[in-house]
């Protein structure tokens, strides 16, 4: 195993990589569909029917790139997050485990969405036919306001749920804290109902990021696959069942019951 020297800095290169691949995705996800980040050829009179988008090869070639794109990120996320391939990569890259598989990733993500690449790699297909579109008024005006706003919202429960399920675990830091003080494995200290709901909770902001993925002002045809695919993605990897739900109520009521506290003590 590397000294803890050598440790520390990938660990935090790893974290680095990972946020401003998030920001990114922020900007992809959100700023580009909602403020328009990539004109239009021709304008909306220029898109074709649904029929006729299925025979046009202008539109079939690069929505086939683009899900290529989500199926390199898929299939990245689902391998690397196996046990077979967590085994593997816990003999031979240790504690660094975690941080590895966040920054392979942030590099899969890389390609959809680092501004410099995503015209060469992302294909918008502007001619293709949208699901909906606010085009009259005052639905242009108040859609993607409405729409915008939900966005925003969305965004801070994501950042403030990933802070509750430990940020920091979640991105590899922790561990490689624990064990240059050795402390031993972070998750070898949490008790067997919260393994039991991580092992069934793929991502802890599912309704959050489906929010962002459908509202949106006009749903073109790769927004609809983007959001089709990792729509599915996101819901065969979750399995909650009713033990999972109660102690995640449980948590939440200890949580609040933590920050009321306080204000408790201030009141008296």
């Amino acid at each position: 195993m590397a000294p803890a020297l050598l440790l520390i800095p990938a660990a935090l290169a790893s974290f680095i990589l990972a946020f401003g691949t998030g920001v990114e995705f922020v900007r992809f996800t959100s700023l580009r569909p909602l403020l328009g980040g990539i004109p239009e050829p021709g304008g909306p009179d220029a898109r074709q029917g649904w029929l006729a988008a299925m025979q046009d090869r202008s539109i079939l070639v690069p929505l086939a790139w683009d899900l290529g794109l989500l199926l390199l990120f898929v299939g990245q996320h689902s391998l690397m997050a196996t046990d077979t391939v967590k085994a593997w990569m816990s003999r031979y890259f240790g504690v660094l485990q975690r941080s590895l598989y966040v920054a392979c990733t942030a590099l899969a993500l890389q390609p959809l969405i680092v501004p410099q690449l995503v015209m060469r790699y992302w294909e918008p297909v502007p001619r293709g036919p949208v699901l909906w579109e606010a085009r009259a008024e005052p639905w242009a005006t108040w859609v993607p306001l409405l729409c915008f706003v939900l966005h925003v919202i969305s965004w801070l429960l994501i950042f403030s749920i990933l802070l509750v399920f430990d940020y920091a675990e979640l991105m590899g830091l922790k561990q490689v804290y624990y064990h240059v003080l050795g402390l031993g494995e972070p998750l070898a200290l949490k008790s067997p109902r919260a393994l039991r709901l991580f092992s069934h909770l793929r991502h802890p902001v599912c309704v959050e990021l489906l929010t962002v993925l459908w509202v949106v002002p006009t749903l073109g045809t790769d927004r609809l696959l983007l959001a089709l695919l990792l729509t599915l993605y996101l819901g065969m990897a979750h399995g909650l069942d009713q033990q999972d739900l109660r102690y995640l109520r449980a948590q939440l009521q200890r949580k609040l019951h933590l920050l009321s506290r306080p204000q408790e003590g201030e009141a008296e």
